[in-house]
């Protein structure tokens, strides 16, 4: 299914990313945090675009999962103080390659842009800076 050509409609975010999520995205949308003692931390939209990078073949990258490294889309251990429980996503590429990684978190095939940042709850949403 191709998130850029179809677009989603509510009830099938609300089945893709789950009431309690869609409900703390809508209220730290109205208020300025919102936390919650018995849920793990979820990911910040870094960016509602996707970062075009060059991989080299065989190195292992570690791709921010949590949203809060200054060195996106990559992981500066930023997730240790900001975002606990979290940790990144390694991977290494077979050759040297040009990808889309996800720069909102919410991709359903990290860390590859799968287009998810088009979705209205992004686009929508207030990135850290902007506050």
């Amino acid at each position: 299914m191709n998130l850029l050509l179809r677009p989603k409609l509510d009830s099938e975010v609300r089945t893709w990313i789950g009431p309690t999520l869609k409900s703390l995205v809508m209220a730290s949308m109205s208020s300025s945090k919102v936390m919650h003692p018995t849920l793990p931390p979820e990911a910040i939209i870094a960016s509602k675009t996707p970062f075009k990078v060059e991989l080299v073949g065989g190195k292992r990258y570690s791709w921010c999962t949590c949203g809060h490294s200054k060195t996106q889309p990559f992981c500066d251990g930023s997730h240790k103080t900001k975002a606990p429980g979290m940790a990144p996503h390694r991977f290494v590429v077979e050759k040297d390659c040009t990808v889309w990684l996800c720069g909102c978190k919410y991709t359903r095939n990290p860390p590859y842009c799968d287009g998810t940042h088009n979705i209205d709850f992004i686009k929508s949403a207030t990135l850290a800076e902007e506050k």
